[in-house]
């Protein structure tokens, strides 16, 4: 039978002080909660499955370790586990203390699932909280007994790559992505770059990093440095073939970009026209999220002043990117997925791509056109990743703009992407604009969010009201017509609806997208 640990609160009878109890269900064992100050132990509490709100798995040696948590420990904030990663605002929501917590929970959960542990690879962007942030991080690594592989400032498809090329144990990224300045958090993954979740790792590792007292080492580990750079940078220079001197601007955003195209560009004949690319953390020209086309302004302008052949633009991490053409028209990331399909498929014929339920149709169109399976997942890296490699998939691509590759350990990586593009256009000798044209045969409507009340509620209302459609649940509700279809789904990441919806033809979509906005604005 399964074991969980329950966090129940309860008031202390004694003195009314708020005390916690774990339960573990599988057994009906009660580990009874003592309140920390007139030391009350309340055995009365009955262990009914009924009675039990959430509970999170857990294994036998992770419960020895779980004790009463202190009123400071309980004031790490839950809400900085999100589904895919741990991110919170610096130093309200995460500061050091909560990370190297983190850090020795994250030992003690990778050793409740493989007792052999012996190094994690830590590596940070340049916000200006992540050098603090990554040294008490490692803290809490070393003190857990377990060495890190200190890989310093890089992207975090680095970090995936030093984890999955050295056969290292697990991963962490500090970074915050695409958020604001004042923003910070960890991308975590176990050995071959294999992402933890919420489902997978991160609610147990927030259960974990509550309780006061966590065991340490008597042995701590080492902080080991090395230079995994030139490594990488040869690593993606084998995925170049025959690329032509072709012009392209480049938007670091002043983040990871800055530091990792030069390198990887060095010795290429392409020719780079930088912008923003001095890594600064308060990141002073535009926030570091380039699917907000507000912060594309500057790239189309610079594209369309220099006649180069297409612009990009990469978040805070550099593990996403967003492509412009030779006009500065922002192309879609199911576009450029289309693409880099069509590409990997002329090598082989059949495989499996991946991807995720918002894209355009004209992406499974295209897969199937050139040969391949295409494969629908609902949104989210962690569930890409783990479909692809059960899948034996060659390539996958979200709307989000992660290009995930087989060869890159079934991770992210945006810098491969921009390599496969280049590769492309060198070979075809035509305009970005001309080569992604017949692929813009659907009008979308692109990803549009409403504050929602009851968002279980209006998904119901909507699947009821287009009900003769083909409705599916995989990711929220999607509903498909002849000529048009539509997916709302509730964000992973804030809490919003999210609406997508295409027609094959402008009128339609347009039509069709006031009747669902109607549905969702109706009181």
């Amino acid at each position: 039978m399964a074991k969980y640990f329950v966090k129940r609160k309860l008031q202390c009878p004694g003195d009314g002080y708020e005390i916690s109890m774990s339960v573990c269900r599988g057994r009906q064992r009660v580990l009874y909660p003592k309140c920390p100050v007139c030391r009350h132990r309340d055995k009365s509490i009955s262990t009914s499955t009924e009675e039990v709100e959430e509970y999170t798995p857990m294994d036998t040696g992770t419960r020895k370790i779980l004790q009463l948590s202190t009123n400071q420990d309980e004031a790490i904030n839950r809400l900085i586990f999100k589904c895919y990663d741990i991110r919170g605002k610096y130093p309200e929501q995460l500061d050091e203390y909560t990370s190297e917590k983190i850090g020795i929970a994250t030992v003690l959960f990778l050793k409740s699932i493989k007792e052999d542990i012996n190094n994690i690879v830590v590596a940070r962007d340049i916000r200006l909280s992540s050098n603090a942030l990554a040294s008490s991080l490692m803290k809490g690594i070393t003190k857990a007994g377990v060495n890190v592989i200190d890989i310093g400032e890089v992207s975090t498809d680095t970090t995936y790559f030093a984890v999955g090329s050295c056969n290292y144990d697990a991963g962490i990224m500090v970074t915050a992505s695409n958020n604001p300045s004042n923003y910070n958090g960890f991308k975590l993954c176990h050995e071959q770059a294999m992402p933890i979740s919420f489902d997978t790792g991160l609610s147990t590792i927030s259960e974990i990093a509550r309780q006061t007292d966590l065991p340490v080492s008597e042995h701590h580990g080492n902080i080991i440095e090395k230079d995994i750079i030139n490594e990488y940078k040869k690593f993606i220079l084998s995925f170049a073939t025959h690329l032509k001197p072709l012009k392209l601007v480049i938007d670091a955003g002043n983040g990871m970009a800055g530091k990792m195209i030069p390198i990887i560009f060095k010795d290429l004949p392409c020719k780079i026209v930088p912008l923003f690319f001095k890594p600064d953390g308060s990141f002073p020209n535009h926030e570091p999220n380039p699917l907000d086309s507000r912060n594309l302004s500057d790239l189309q302008s610079k594209v369309r002043e220099t006649g180069s052949n297409l612009g990009v633009a990469f978040d805070g991490d550099a593990d996403r990117c967003v492509f412009v053409d030779e006009n500065g028209r922002e192309i879609g990331c199911d576009i450029i997925a289309a693409i880099i399909a069509r590409k990997l498929l002329q090598k082989e014929k059949g495989a499996t791509i991946l991807y995720d339920l918002r894209s355009s149709r004209i992406l499974p169109e295209e897969i199937k056109k050139a040969g391949g399976n295409p494969y629908r997942e609902r949104v989210g890296h962690s569930h890409i990743k783990a479909i692809m490699r059960e899948q034996n998939a060659v390539f996958g691509g979200d709307l989000s703009g992660h290009y995930y590759f087989r060869k890159n350990y079934f991770a992210d990586s945006a810098l491969i992407a921009l390599i496969e593009v280049l590769n492309i256009l060198s070979g075809r000798n035509v305009p970005m604009s001309n080569l992604i044209a017949p692929l813009r045969k659907y009008c979308s409507t692109g990803e549009i969010n409403f504050k929602v009340e009851d968002k279980d509620k209006k998904i119901e209302q909507i699947a009821q009201h287009f009900k003769d459609g083909k409705v599916d649940y995989l990711d929220g509700v999607t509903i498909e017509y002849s000529d048009w279809w539509l997916n709302v789904r509730k964000s992973n990441t804030e809490p919003l609806l999210r609406l997508n919806l295409e027609g094959k033809t402008k009128e339609i979509m347009e039509h069709r997208k006031k009747q669902v906005i109607d549905i969702i604005e109706r009181e």
